[in-house]
């Protein structure tokens, strides 16, 4: 059971993706008519439009989208780099030690998202369960660059919770910093946590034994 300041949540649950503050074809009604406990927000589509400001001015993402339940965003990070290969294969996103690069595929405006961002968005838009801002790698790729990339996320993650305390309270809703918190901190899955694209068979199968126990 999650216990959170907008409600309790029974796990496993079934989430609802209201990518930008909005769960296709459902309103608040239709939404709790499904039973669903909470509904996850997407930080990078709400940071382009309308942007985190607009969201925290309007009370944060529950009542902006007219929801009395509890919320979860997620990093940006997925879209960061699943958005970040252009239709005719330009790269739209360029990463390095402390962040992502990346092109807007609205307007094709420059942004940066760096772990600090991601929190500080998250603060704004004021979700009662925040992640880490995390790389995600494509699939078939080599590797050691799956490595390379968990291990950045592994340092990314130290810099996340460091912001996520620094930031506090500020909003008056209690942010519960989730999942690779959580993950990172057992020696196991610091050593064997699978990247997004990370397909190694014998990985997986030695994760899926793990979380089994």
């Amino acid at each position: 059971m999650l216990t959170t300041d907008h409600g309790e949540v029974q796990t496993p649950v079934f989430m609802p993706v209201g990518t930008a503050a909005t769960v296709k074809a459902l309103d608040g009604k239709d939404i709790r008519d499904t039973k669903a406990e909470i509904v996850l927000a997407n930080t990078y589509h709400l940071f382009l439009r309308p942007g985190e400001k607009v969201v925290s001015k309007m009370g944060g993402v529950a009542k902006f989208m007219n929801w009395n339940g509890p919320t979860l965003t997620d990093s940006g990070g997925f879209q960061v780099f699943s958005l970040g290969l252009g239709a005719k294969g330009e790269t739209l996103s360029k990463i390095d030690e402390d962040g992502v690069t990346f092109k807007s595929h609205l307007d094709g405006q420059m942004h940066r998202f760096t772990p600090e961002k991601s929190m500080d968005i998250q603060k704004d838009l004021g979700a009662d369960i925040i992640m880490a801002f995390d790389e995600c790698t494509p699939d078939k790729i080599e590797k050691k660059y799956v490595r390379e990339a968990l291990n950045r996320t592994h340092r990314w993650a130290e810099k996340c919770i460091k912001r996520w305390e620094e930031n506090g309270n500020e909003r008056g809703v209690r942010q519960v910093y989730f999942l690779h918190a959580v993950q990172w901190r057992s020696p196991w899955w610091r050593n064997n946590w699978l990247q997004h694209g990370g397909d190694a068979r014998s990985d997986r199968l030695d994760q899926t034994s793990f979380t089994k126990r």
